[in-house]
């Protein structure tokens, strides 16, 4: 990015979902290098990255619903936006099964109606408007025979979730395609880092258990492979993938961005333990969570290729740095866990 310094200053950016753990590490990633930022917001919650990492008062914040297309347009018109980072939706996944309709409502709704405000703001190049990069998942993909997962795999999320952000990742290349709408699609492999505050995703779950003397939990038989993809090189790949499109590549495809690196559950937590340095915690595994694909990890030579990006950050690193930041945390007196 050293060929890229000043890019993104004083350029008017919409990054929804702003309160969310990926999209807050955005925000301090643009607004750092001198970007305008605006994040639509259903209401304020109580506690956030975006608040503890001091990026909350950088940040202008427009109260409303992504799924309302009034909100999505004043917004748009008012600020005047040149560049869409769409990861507002319900991304909790057991929340999805348990209930499916509001997660279709925000997850896909507010996907469309997003879409459909952008291109009546994008005006055929006409408006401001110069890129939308909008979060898929991994998880798009859903179980398959043949690993690691390329771009080529078709989209086979069956389980709420994973259909929710399958039916994400087909709208935002529709539009693409049929009104040539400046848009592309990340799909990640499990983001984890500092600051991610729901709790019932693994690794934050584990860290937490662990800062607080007690033998972390996981919910499965610790056999499931996942991908993990530091925080910081996550961002890295949505921003490249942004200026790629407004440069006139990239638009209409999507992007996987992962380390292709798997590791099972019980072995990831097993590396928390030690980091932790508290080897007398062992996991407490319950062998209860049912329905979970059994190995995802993904192929990122198409983001190698177009984007010459690539993960930078160790497995090791990654959870040493969170270890840090959450052992902080719970000491803090902005833990519940402090409290």
């Amino acid at each position: 990015m050293d060929d890229n310094v000043g890019a993104w200053r004083g350029k008017r950016v919409l990054v929804t979902g702003g309160y969310g753990f990926v999209a807050s590490h955005i925000i301090g990633r643009l607004v750092g290098e001198g970007a305008k930022c605006v994040t639509i917001a259903i209401e304020r919650p109580a506690e956030s990255y975006l608040s503890l990492a001091g990026f909350e008062g950088r940040t202008t914040v427009a109260f409303g619903d992504v799924a309302d297309a009034a909100t999505v347009e004043r917004v748009l018109s008012e600020h005047e936006v040149q560049v869409v980072f769409h990861l507002a939706a319900q991304a909790i996944v057991g929340v999805a099964g348990r209930s499916p309709l509001p997660t279709f409502e925000a997850n896909v709704r507010g996907t469309y109606v997003l879409l459909e405000e952008c291109r009546r703001a994008w005006r055929e190049g006409a408006g401001p408007l110069r890129a939308v990069v909008v979060a898929s998942s991994d998880k798009a993909y859903g179980e398959q025979p043949n690993l690691p997962y390329t771009e080529g795999h078709p989209l086979r999320g069956l389980n709420p979730y994973d259909a929710s952000k399958a039916c994400t990742d087909i709208l935002t290349r529709c539009y693409a395609h049929s009104y040539r709408l400046p848009a592309a699609v990340t799909r990640c492999a499990n983001i984890y880092g500092p600051g991610d505050l729901n709790f019932s995703r693994m690794i934050p779950s584990v860290m937490r258990d662990l800062a607080n003397g007690r033998r972390p939990v996981i919910r499965s038989d610790g056999s499931p492979v996942r991908d993990y993809l530091y925080i910081a090189d996550a961002v890295e790949g949505y921003v490249r993938l942004a200026e790629a499109v407004v440069a006139g590549r990239g638009a209409g495809g999507a992007f996987n961005f992962g380390t292709g690196e798997p590791v099972s559950v019980l072995d990831i937590t097993r590396e928390m333990v030690e980091i932790s340095g508290r080897t007398d915690l062992q996991p407490d595994v319950q062998g209860q969570a049912a329905g979970e694909i059994s190995r995802q990890y993904i192929d990122a030579s198409k983001a190698r290729e177009v984007l010459g990006w690539a993960p930078r950050t160790p497995r090791r690193e990654g959870l040493r740095e969170s270890w840090e930041w959450y052992s902080a945390y719970v000491r803090s007196p902005a833990s519940p866990d402090h409290r």
